[in-house]
């Protein structure tokens, strides 16, 4: 997921590194949780030794927030990349229906052709709709055995279960019928490890240092 996280904001402008764990940061708070510079440059590496990415030398003058003169290398997408861009958007197989998986896809939905955003809509729906039953099976059959706060946890999983598949029918039946989601569609609570925002009590994410712009 961080591999089409990672092609898919270069395509909209070349970054460094610092900028480029921001916008991940900060659009895709999804996967938050593996946006390190311990995982993002090796990724970088990664991709940079297939050919889907190259890095090259910014204007001498310009330097990243909070880096040092010595982390000036910004990072653009080839033509092979964009290419492997399109190829990532087309998968829909199990693993785009994880929180993770279709958070980091519905981010690119715009550019996502109707009938894999279907598929993923789809499969995502029933995925929430697996969890919503199992979570009423606990609640029917375990409710008396369960702590007041447990069972406080698991209606709350369950409401926010429910109120997500609402959201992705209402996505669906639009995209079927061809309309863009309404802009006042309701709001979905993702469970705490999918949330796009940051809870509060979380720490921040971790300031870069000087020499962090740069492996």
């Amino acid at each position: 997921m961080l591999e089409l996280a990672i092609l898919g904001l270069l395509q909209e402008t070349p970054m460094h590194g610092y900028e480029l764990r921001k916008e991940l940061a900060t659009k895709l708070g999804t996967i938050r949780a593996a946006i390190s510079y311990g995982t993002l440059y090796p990724t970088l590496k990664r991709l940079q030794a297939a050919g889907w990415i190259t890095e090259s030398q910014s204007d001498p003058s310009i330097v990243p927030p909070m880096t040092s003169k010595r982390g000036r290398v910004v990072y653009k997408i080839t033509a092979d990349g964009k290419e492997r861009f399109a190829d990532l958007l087309a998968q829909a197989g199990p693993e785009t229906y994880d929180d993770a998986g279709f958070g980091v896809h519905f981010a690119f939905f715009s550019r996502t052709d109707r009938a894999t955003r279907l598929r993923i809509l789809e499969g995502r729906r029933r995925r929430i709709e697996e969890r919503r039953e199992g979570l009423r099976d606990v609640l029917s059959r375990a409710a008396g055995r369960l702590d007041a706060y447990t069972l406080e946890l698991q209606r709350h999983g369950l409401d926010a279960c429910e109120r997500e598949v609402r959201w992705l029918e209402e996505l669906i039946t639009n995209e079927r019928s061809g309309r863009a989601p309404a802009a006042s569609a309701g709001t979905i609570d993702f469970p705490a490890e999918a949330s796009p925002e940051r809870p509060a009590g979380d720490a921040p994410p971790e300031d870069p240092r000087p020499h962090q712009d740069r492996p």
